[in-house]
């Protein structure tokens, strides 16, 4: 079983500039086919925008997605795991902080993230959220192919 969470992390990061705009954002989500990505400035994690984020802090507010950065309706100051960490930290600050996610950061710098999913790949392989990370994600008719 893996013991830090440098072996259960997804290396390298996805990133926007704070000052992008959420549909800068959401297009880089769908270009790298992930959920979320770091806002990060000069090589520091400044916060995590997830698809979520953009639909209930914006879309759903109504504003205007060309016009709201990243920085504005991320989560600030997320709580991040370093790759030497052991799997259990970043299981109990997952569980304390109530967040499926966390950035990976070594020296200051965002090096990968680890996830729900990742953890249940390491610890669990047989489970159903094992399976379900494990899937190709399914796409909706008349989306971009990746």
């Amino acid at each position: 079983m893996a013991e830090f969470v440098r072996e259960v992390m997804t290396p390298g990061v996805v990133a926007v500039r704070p000052d992008a705009s959420l549909v800068e954002a959401a297009q880089l989500m769908r270009a790298q086919d992930v959920g979320d990505v770091l806002v990060a400035g000069e090589h520091q994690v400044i916060g995590v925008l997830t698809d979520r984020d953009i639909a209930l802090r914006a879309v759903a507010d109504g504003v205007d997605p060309l016009t709201v950065s990243a920085q504005a309706v991320c989560t600030p100051r997320p709580v991040v795991v370093s790759p030497d960490d052991e799997v259990a930290t970043a299981v109990e600050l997952m569980r304390e902080h109530s967040v499926r996610r966390l950035p990976v950061v070594e020296n200051g710098r965002p090096v990968g993230m680890v996830s729900l999913g990742d953890l249940a790949l390491a610890r669990d392989p047989g489970s159903a959220l094992a399976d379900i990370s494990r899937a190709e994600p399914d796409s909706w008719p008349g989306a971009a192919p990746p």
